[in-house]
């Protein structure tokens, strides 16, 4: 199979959007259910067991050990849990069994990715209306990455609706060692993300500007900053 050139990747404050909801010390669903103290320790006990993050932190999940993983600096829990909570179908550039780190280097390429996908899912429902707000996590990145920028080979890679090719590429490149992937973007013209393989190699995380994205009956959302 073939395999994209090598490229040094130097960016600073690339994008990520996460749920606001999975925000490290937010409000837990748990407790909104849970009767008493008791019982939400219980309903804790469980989370704990079946979630994946903590697995892997304690070398229990398939696809990541612990040794990968990054403990004691900023938002650590944040960069372990793109790499433990995959998609049960994995994404483009990762299976189901081992996430990576998405981010864009545009703030306007993160927005059409969680916009296109999310109205993927209303969509199926047929109805355009939600509101769902994000964190925009910064991290810089330094480092070998392959690069799938303007070369013609590597359109396979990069289908809009097919995820297969991409992740059997980046399976061979992840067994070889690889760091990750720098690719355009198929969300936005002129875009350009990346998919970063290790956790050590995301640094300096922080949580930026939070955004709304209010679907109000169309396909195209209205997105604005919301002020904590």
């Amino acid at each position: 199979m073939y395999a994209p050139p090598v490229r040094r990747v130097q960016r600073r404050g690339t994008h990520r959007l996460i749920p606001t909801r999975m925000r490290p010390g937010g409000d837990s669903v748990l407790a909104r259910i849970a009767d008493d103290d008791d019982h939400l320790a219980e309903l804790f006990d469980l989370d704990h067991a079946t979630n994946d993050r903590l697995l892997a932190e304690n070398d229990l999940a398939p696809g990541i050990g612990v040794r990968e993983l990054v403990f004691g600096i900023p938002n650590y829990r944040i960069i372990n849990a793109a790499f433990c909570h995959p998609h049960p179908l994995g994404a483009r550039f990762n299976g189901p069994e081992r996430g990576a780190w998405y981010a864009a280097f545009e703030l306007a390429t993160s927005q059409a990715e969680v916009i296109f996908h999310k109205t993927v899912q209303l969509a199926e429902i047929n109805r355009y209306d939600d509101e769902v707000s994000y964190d925009d996590y910064h991290a810089d990145i330094d480092a070998e990455l392959h690069d799938l920028r303007d070369d013609r080979r590597c359109a396979p890679y990069l289908k809009s609706d097919n995820y297969r090719a991409s992740q059997a590429l980046a399976e061979q490149l992840l067994d070889a060692g690889a760091l990750g992937v720098v690719y355009p973007s198929v969300r936005r013209d002129g875009g350009t993300c990346l998919a970063c393989f290790r956790p050590a190699l995301v640094t300096r995380v922080r949580r930026a500007r939070t955004y709304v994205f209010r679907w109000d009956g169309s396909p195209k959302p209205k997105v604005v900053i919301r002020e904590d």
